[in-house]
């Protein structure tokens, strides 16, 4: 029997002692709501995004690596070139860096004009982060359910080869476009386009185009034909899969599609145009 209840018939007893639990219950849920300032749980649970918000952003800025040596030196290893190491190591096969580091005034002006219409055609005018472009491209992939169109500006592909890896994500990405609006803030257009040129990924081993002119063609920089030059600025968007000497239809829709898009910002003649379509 219950102490302190009498002598009841069973079925009374269970019911006493329901409200008793009853009342003990609502005593403490009391104490608790007094002892706790939060009484609204979804107010509790907002909090607690929001602060675990702020702690990610933090940790997030305060992992950004440092950019203001680029304006005065050139990074000894990239981590794309980093990575393909491991890669070829870990498949017990020999890789070659080949690379040259040239100076600004050696790049042909129709290579920069060229890499610049590829890739970003509003270079020298956004601060880093292309919005349009990234709104664009995410609607295109999301109705086309894949990556269909690409998003990065010349200074976030930079960003992402000298600092991240390629591994698409959501936290990459956020890294790559504050990583891209420190670069903008340190160093100028011209020194962010220079450093792109020397270390872009241009086919197995061969990083920036000094070195893709001599691997590909057998010359310097300074003595490709402007079909060569557009023939290595098409690979950009697949170095590894596509090589500038073959004649695939992918490489030569690339070259037209620059060689168009020059041609509309008065850096080609019709008649280079043409040539360059002889050439292919």
């Amino acid at each position: 029997m219950e102490k302190g209840l009498p002598a009841l018939p069973r079925g009374v007893r269970i019911i006493l002692m329901a409200f008793k639990l009853r009342i003990n219950l609502v005593r403490r849920s009391r104490r608790n709501k007094r002892a706790f300032p939060f009484r609204h749980p979804l107010l509790f649970l907002g909090m607690l995004a929001l602060a675990g918000s702020l702690a990610g952003a933090a940790w997030i800025y305060l992992s950004l690596p440092g950019v203001e040596s680029l304006s005065r030196s050139h990074p000894s290893l990239t981590a794309l070139i980093k990575l393909r190491m491991r890669q070829a190591k870990r498949e017990a096969k020999p890789y070659a860096i080949h690379q040259e580091w040239t100076a600004w005034e050696h790049f042909p002006p129709l290579l920069r004009r060229a890499v610049v219409a590829s890739e970003d055609a509003a270079f020298y005018s956004h601060e880093g982060v292309d919005l349009f472009e990234l709104k664009e491209s995410l609607k295109k992939n999301l109705h086309a359910g894949k990556k269909a169109r690409g998003g990065s500006t010349i200074t976030m592909q930079l960003a992402r080869n000298l600092f991240l890896s390629p591994r698409k994500s959501l936290l990459r990405k956020l890294r790559e476009i504050l990583i891209a609006r420190r670069l903008e803030a340190v160093l100028s257009k011209q020194r962010i386009l220079h450093l792109y040129l020397n270390i872009v990924e241009l086919g197995r081993g061969v990083f920036g185009f000094p070195a893709a002119a001599k691997r590909f063609f057998g010359r310097s920089l300074e003595s490709l034909t402007i079909t060569e030059i557009l023939r290595l600025v098409a690979v950009l968007p697949k170095p590894l899969r596509v090589s500038p000497l073959s004649n695939s239809r992918y490489l030569q829709w690339r070259v037209r599609l620059v060689a168009d898009r020059m041609v509309q910002r008065g850096h080609l003649t019709p008649q280079q145009r043409a040539r360059i379509e002889s050439d292919l």
